[in-house]
């Protein structure tokens, strides 16, 4: 059987998901060296169209447009609640593959696949507004009983959704995230020293959404102790990443520090600067206390920097347990303990596990096997 399905990428927000976005762009860039035949149909909004349009250079992949807006995510939603089905059959599509967990309250006709990330609005609503809740815990609950299969991005993402919606383990596989950093795309390092004022090996640096449970507070913390006991590690910080509903809140905590000098928010940065950061670090330092994979810290690995993270969820599976970790996420004082003496374990790393190729090769013996079963609930409709 030949894999001919559509790709919904209608959540797709260029710059605005975090590594959703790094996962599903590495995924496609794999399919594109894939050798096994397929033909995908990628649905694509107004807005990130432009983004996408090279993907459909290949002729075994089509660039369908849609009339949603990625940026309207109301919008999206109830166009994909009462539209998707339709504008499949419409175009004699009849499998779907969804890369995140968003889909259509029925199956309409329509095979799915989805890719859960992680559960973390069940594990912390604190940090998510009701509504924003009760949307994902009811795709969860249409992916558990209406999809034809599910991917899950670690073990650990895998075990948590069984637990929580009794899926059946043959319904349900793990397969990590595709990792790929170009090494010979490093911006110049010295005008990243001048930039933020840091030297080689002068400073930390980590990657995050500028959310809660990112645990960024922390580090903040552990820098403000550095400089008053004016200990022998870098007294800098440099945090790259997407913005968050915490952002202010670091910007004023760093403020009310007086650390602006040692806490630099850098926003979003391009990959060669991103590249030149994870090399020329002390170590990579990554607080987050929920993660259902963690790339950044893969990322940090493959240019051979010291990791210094939590023992949360499921970082230890995806680091191979070669990483330093802290026990309490939120003890300043364990992390500088560790910071002082980390141990560097990046040689004994097996960087085939995030190999792009054999994890594009085994999405598609997934999807091909899962597409080319049958399942009663598949023909349901409204």
């Amino acid at each position: 059987m030949m894999l001919d399905i559509a790709v919904d990428l209608l959540w797709l927000r260029p710059k605005k998901v975090g590594g959703t976005e790094f996962y599903i762009r590495n995924l496609l860039d794999g399919f594109l060296q894939l050798e096994e035949p397929f033909h995908l149909y990628l649905l694509v909004s107004q807005d990130n169209k432009e983004t996408l349009v090279h993907y459909g250079q290949d002729e075994r992949i089509e660039l369908l447009e849609t009339g949603v807006t990625s940026a309207n995510i109301a919008g999206r939603i109830l166009w994909q609640f009462f539209c998707q089905n339709r504008f499949l059959r419409k175009h004699g599509i009849r499998r779907c593959f969804a890369p995140v967990y968003c889909r259509p309250l029925t199956n309409g006709g329509v095979v799915y696949v989805n890719t859960i990330h992680d559960l973390q609005a069940a594990h912390y609503p604190q940090y998510h507004p009701f509504h924003e809740i009760a949307y994902s815990k009811l795709c969860w609950w249409l992916d558990a009983h209406l999809s034809r299969h599910i991917i899950a991005i670690s073990g650990w993402v895998r075990e948590d959704i069984m637990k929580r919606y009794h899926v059946r383990p043959e319904k349900i596989t793990a397969i990590y995230n595709p990792i790929t950093v170009d090494r010979e795309n490093i911006a110049s390092f010295a005008c990243i020293a001048e930039r933020y004022g840091v030297g080689q090996e002068g400073f930390y640096y980590t990657v995050s959404q500028l959310i809660p449970h990112k645990n960024l507070d922390t580090l903040i913390t552990v820098m403000e102790r550095i400089r008053e006991r004016g200990l022998a590690l870098p007294h800098k910080l440099l945090i790259s990443g997407v913005n968050g509903e915490s952002r202010e809140e670091l910007e004023t905590r760093i403020r009310e520090r007086g650390l602006e000098r040692e806490v630099i928010l850098t926003g979003f940065v391009g990959d060669d600067v991103r590249n030149a950061l994870y090399k020329y670090c002390r170590a990579f330092l990554f607080p987050s206390v929920f993660e259902g994979f963690g790339m950044p810290v893969i990322e940090a690995m493959l240019f051979g920097t010291v990791v210094i993270t939590t023992d949360r969820t499921c970082i230890p599976e995806v680091t191979q347990h070669k990483a330093n970790y802290v026990r309490d996420p939120y003890d300043a004082d364990e992390w500088i303990r560790v910071m002082e003496a980390p141990a560097d374990r990046i040689a004994e790393v097996d960087f085939g596990a995030y190999d792009k190729m054999r994890l594009t090769e085994q999405y598609y013996r997934v999807l091909t096997e899962a597409f080319a079963g049958r399942d009663r609930r598949d023909e349901t409709t409204l």
